[in-house]
């Protein structure tokens, strides 16, 4: 039995689907023979620092239907020691993580800039209470800043407190803000005591 095994990327991105990129059955559809796709080797060591998975692009030989192919290694494993580059590799589009395509339905990526959020709706696993956009610091930054709105002035003082994660992040915890997230810098908005809706409000 080889060492590796080809992860369910499908059952992956069902679970994370704000930050764990998989392709649509769309894309998946455009694959032709001689392109390359990438999958995630998942093996097992001994070696306590190996990272327990590769991501490797494979040649795709042939389509068979079904969501059954076939096609060759095309990277250099660094760890996997008993696979090599052309070896043949079947898989199928549940195992695809990424393709040569553009995908307009890529979550992923279109909330991948980054915000400042507490750990009181990270690690505490409370709602999202408040949320504001401000002129953003860099390139990352979307400008966000997104509270449970029970924080202290103490706790906010306290930089361990706050974090500065993806948007997709947050939603993974949270996605009742889904819709405000494209409104203008100098937005706020409050969640309404008595129902989970939220309402704009003045950030003055």
């Amino acid at each position: 039995m080889p060492s590796w095994h080809l992860v369910d990327a499908a059952e992956i991105a069902a679970k994370n689907k704000y930050t764990f990129y998989k392709p649509s059955d769309e894309v998946i559809a455009k694959i032709a023979v001689g392109e390359v796709v990438k999958l995630i080797f998942a093996f097992e060591s001994d070696d306590p620092e190996a990272p327990g998975a590769e991501r490797m692009w494979v040649l795709v030989d042939s389509i068979e239907g079904n969501g059954c192919f076939s096609g060759r290694l095309n990277n250099e494993p660094y760890h996997i020691k008993d696979i090599a580059l052309d070896d043949p590799v079947s898989f199928r589009d549940i195992h695809i993580i990424n393709t040569k395509h553009d995908d307009d339905d890529n979550i992923v990526e279109k909330y991948i800039p980054r915000c400042f959020v507490t750990n009181r709706i990270l690690k505490d696993g409370l709602k999202i209470g408040y949320l504001y956009r401000e002129e953003p610091d860099n390139e990352q930054d979307s400008g966000w800043r997104i509270l449970a709105g029970d924080e202290s002035d103490e706790y906010m003082d306290d930089a361990k407190n706050i974090a500065f994660v993806s948007l997709g992040a947050v939603l993974s915890r949270d996605d009742s803000i889904l819709t405000l997230l494209d409104s203008a810098i100098g937005a706020a908005f409050e969640r309404s005591s008595d129902s989970a809706e939220f309402v704009a409000v003045n950030n003055a």
